[in-house]
């Protein structure tokens, strides 16, 4: 079994994508990024969503860096409450999880369990970058000693989510992106136009998890109201989008992804329009070296199995 450290801003998605990791992979530990929606509230969702995947007390939490690396004082970045509602969850507003975050610093432990680990632990990327390239910065020797990182980022040449040039998480922290892209950890990058071209779930998918009559389908269909609208009104996609919860079903079953290509990417961190923007550079005129595989086809039907089958399991 893949062993997994998961680096999130736990909101929506985030939290369906925690199942697909507890289903499949023997998780080391769950760092909290600033990312989705209030730091803390964020916090509460991942020890929420442990719980109810069955698995309350049994997975470390750890709080990690709050900002991204350049933003100091006063400075906020751009929260969305408005894709995930106030809580993150939908607006579902659950009760407090059991279980409390761990001490210890989410960088530190990062550093400590990869050499603890060396070679055997991948990381799951699905939030702003900031923690893990906040510990490449403080201890650089972990980059030869972590597995793999599959990152939910980015886009391949497409329209972004969070600005037309831009995706979320690279958006949000920049230079964190940039950091570990140019890390020489082997690198997998599933992008924004994955999730929306094989990732939407539409209303009869979403029938189709309301039948299931779990805990899991309930909670699913719970914390994706506001998302739906906002994805009608906003992204123009008819169903919810679900871009970390592919990553993960990628990492688990690589046939997942059926068409790949490495790639030089790198992030732009200056621009005025186009901040975040990730350069994939298709045609290798910048004449650079591949650093990252990136995501370029998927298997729908196989992906809609996973999910189906992960929510069915948490009763």
């Amino acid at each position: 079994m893949k062993r997994v450290i998961i680096d999130t801003d736990t909101a929506g998605d985030d939290t369906i994508a925690l199942f697909m990791a507890l289903h499949h992979f023997q998780v080391e530990g769950v760092l909290i990024t600033g990312g989705n929606v209030q730091f803390d509230q964020e916090v509460e969702n991942a020890l929420y969503t442990i719980e109810v995947a069955g698995k309350g007390g049994e997975v470390p939490v750890f709080k990690g860096h709050e900002t991204p690396i350049l933003q100091f004082g006063s400075e906020k970045h751009v929260t969305v409450e408005d894709v995930h509602g106030s809580d993150g969850m939908g607006g579902a507003n659950f009760p407090k999880a059991k279980q409390q975050p761990k001490s210890e610093h989410a960088v530190d432990f990062l550093i400590r369990k990869v050499h603890e680990n060396p070679g055997e632990l991948s990381i799951m990327a699905i939030a702003p970058l900031t923690n893990i390239a906040m510990a490449l910065k403080k201890d650089p020797t972990i980059a030869t000693e972590i597995k793999e990182i599959f990152i939910m980022g980015g886009t391949n040449n497409y329209l972004g989510n969070i600005t037309p040039a831009a995706e979320y998480n690279f958006y949000v922290d920049p230079e964190a992106a940039r950091i570990v892209l140019h890390s020489g950890i082997p690198l997998t990058m599933v992008g924004w136009e994955m999730c929306t071209q094989y990732s939407v779930m539409n209303d009869q998918d979403h029938q189709d998890i309301e039948q299931l009559q779990t805990k899991g389908s309930d909670f699913f269909i719970k914390i994706n109201e506001v998302v739906k609208e906002f994805n009608k009104a906003v992204h123009r996609l008819d169903g919810t989008t679900h871009p970390d919860t592919l990553l993960m079903a990628i990492a688990a079953d690589e046939a997942v992804m059926t068409k790949s290509t490495n790639y030089y990417v790198d992030i732009e961190t200056k621009g005025e329009l186009t901040r975040g923007y990730s350069l994939v550079d298709i045609n290798g005129r910048l004449e650079q070296p591949a650093n990252v595989r990136v995501c370029e086809e998927v298997d729908r039907d196989r992906f809609k199995t996973a999910l189906l089958n992960c929510l069915k399991e948490i009763q």
